[in-house]
């Protein structure tokens, strides 16, 4: 892999890790598309643990307090709660991508079932955002709002449904102010990554680590890291229509580009 497609799929990764877009989908319709060779697991993993840094450095108050009140003071504040609540939520993601690593890895990534779920799940992206009553902030999550999160997540694992996107859906559906379905999100993503990465990094040899591999990883963890700020600043004063019709567009053309090349 050269420098260049390192550091296009880099960018991709802290867009899409973040933007409810879907970075698996980008992450496998670039080498798709642009015929390049597939850069394997490892950089892959490499990619995610770059969004973590972005999510550990742009919440990293938030994550010290609501670790020290829910384990050093083991107190029955909102802020423990919300640990434990972002704790269990990641459960069922973390199950399906251990129970289904291997059709995550060879049958979703069909770029067909790819442009369905963008499609798919952009439309109801649009509709649960234009419709959600609006009436909860980080202080008014309960246990069962987090917990459905947790479930929306697990989808994720199919490339197109995007992580972000689902969990950011289901919290509007639940009533989650838009700010706060994408701060939730945000802060749900740091154990489900952080998981994926620990599961994976035996497969990272240490001859993989070029100044492709790090341009990489730099790339994703600052583009993320701009990508959040940006996403919280946008949603302050608009909806989410945009990225729902960006999903809409590129899954269509995915369509088109599949029956142009298979004629």
């Amino acid at each position: 892999m050269s420098i260049f497609q390192a550091l296009v799929m880099g960018v991709i990764q802290g867009l899409g890790e973040f933007l409810p877009i879907s970075s698996s989908a980008h992450l496998v319709l670039a080498p798709w598309a642009f015929g390049w060779e597939d850069p394997g697991l490892s950089f892959d993993v490499a990619l995610h643990m770059g969004t973590l840094f972005a999510v550990a450095a742009f919440f990293w108050k938030d994550w010290i307090e609501l670790f020290s009140e829910a384990i050093i003071k083991r107190s029955g504040s909102q802020k423990a709660s919300m640990f434990w609540y972002l704790i269990v939520a990641t459960i069922p993601g973390g199950l399906a991508g251990y129970l289904l690593e291997e059709q995550a890895e060879t049958i979703f990534r069909n770029p067909l079932i790819i442009a369905v779920m963008l499609i798919s799940m952009g439309i109801i992206l649009y509709l649960v955002d234009r419709y959600a009553i609006k009436r909860k902030d980080m202080h008014k999550i309960r246990f069962s709002d987090s917990l459905l999160i947790g479930l929306s997540q697990a989808f994720a694992i199919i490339p197109g449904v995007s992580r972000s996107g689902v969990t950011m859906t289901a919290g509007r559906a639940l009533g989650l102010t838009r700010e706060t379905a994408a701060r939730f999100s945000f802060l749900l993503s740091a154990p489900i990554i952080l998981g994926a990465g620990v599961m994976k990094i035996g497969d990272i040899a240490p001859g993989d680590i070029n100044l492709a591999f790090i341009t990489g990883v730099v790339s994703a963890a600052l583009v993320g890291f701009l990508s959040i700020g940006f996403l919280l600043k946008y949603l302050a004063e608009r909806s989410f229509a945009l990225f729902a019709w960006y999903r809409l567009f590129l899954g269509l053309a995915i369509i088109i580009l599949v029956f142009f090349r298979a004629a």
